[in-house]
């Protein structure tokens, strides 16, 4: 029987204050950038929180690396499971290495080739599944008892949640209170982690999600009030294919998010085009999903400081120059 690191209640600001502790000196402390062109355009004086430049690429090491060093040491010599299209698959992977931990992950078989390779490369066993036929998270639950492995799953648990809370706990250390914070959505680890930072330190400011308008499972489970489920979504966000929000996160979502945005593909590959040109960064699509909704005027961000998660840069290098060319 698998372990978990916490019991079923869900997390608090708290732990997101003792996660940034259990990951200091694992996980960077990204830079906040800033752009004269991006603040021009909107009117508003934004700050990016450079989460691809975070450790195998992506925010995801936050949350990873605190869920497995909050395990009991016995569950740490058996092991930890996780599954992932890539960025959750590379940071389980890399803090199961760190921490001397085995690591199993269940990725897609159409998943980005450079995520699939870092993974090996992190030293993990990778188990394909068919993301379009197959139920990932009942593979992964079934492999975990199977083997007696500890599940964490990418973004339905109270200590990666913690985790990812930790980037906005820096970013508002950096820059103070903010009017807006706008983070990218996909089952909604960050943005929940994230709003249990905003709430304790600037209670005033508001807090959106953005995910893509073909998977708005999101936009609606906030709107009806409950979690809807919907097909996996044909996206180039490959980070925010999923189908639904979490037990643990949508509670969190409703009680202190603003509202959930969404965005086009086209407009997140204008985004990337901007990031590479502009800002010189190399970000994936679902990195971009927070930056494109403001970018893209559906906020009116006008004399507002507002906070910005550039969520991860794992892209492989041949699709972004195919995007960004046009």
């Amino acid at each position: 029987m698998s372990d978990v690191a916490t019991t079923a209640r869900g997390p608090s600001y708290g732990d997101v204050a003792r996660a940034a502790e259990r990951i200091r000196g694992a996980a960077h402390r990204t830079p906040v950038l800033t752009s004269r062109t991006a603040d021009a355009r909107t009117g508003g004086r934004l700050f990016f929180k450079a989460e691809n430049l975070q450790r195998a690429g992506a925010f995801k090491f936050r949350g990873a690396y605190n869920a497995i060093a909050a395990l009991p040491e016995d569950a740490r010599r058996r092991g930890v499971i996780a599954y992932s299209s890539g960025n959750h698959a590379q940071a389980i992977a890399l803090a199961a290495r760190l921490l001397g931990v085995p690591a199993t992950i269940v990725m897609p078989l159409d998943a980005p080739a450079m995520k699939v390779a870092a993974t090996r490369d992190y030293g993990a066993e990778i188990v394909t599944y068919d993301r379009y036929t197959q139920d990932r998270e009942a593979l992964g639950r079934a492999i975990a008892a199977e083997r007696s492995l500890s599940l964490i799953p990418p973004y339905d648990h109270p200590d990666v949640i913690a985790g990812q809370g930790t980037l906005a706990l820096e970013l508002i250390e950096e820059t103070g209170p903010l009017d807006i914070l706008v983070t990218c959505l996909g089952g909604g680890g960050q943005l929940a982690g994230c709003a249990l930072a905003a709430a304790e330190l600037m209670p005033r400011a508001r807090v959106y999600g953005v995910e893509p308008e073909a998977g708005n499972d999101g936009q609606r489970s906030f709107r009806e009030g409950r979690i809807v489920r919907i097909p996996v979504p044909q996206t180039i966000a490959d980070g925010a294919q999923t189908t639904h929000l979490g037990d643990h996160t949508f509670p969190i979502i409703a009680r202190h998010v603003t509202d959930v945005l969404t965005v086009s593909d086209a407009q997140l590959v204008e985004t990337m085009r901007f990031f590479a040109e502009r800002m010189k960064l190399v970000v994936e699509p679902t990195g971009c999903l927070a930056a494109a909704s403001v970018l893209g005027g559906l906020l009116d961000v006008r004399d507002l400081q507002v906070g910005i998660v550039i969520s991860g840069g794992n892209v492989d290098l041949a699709s972004f120059a195919r995007l960004i060319a046009g």
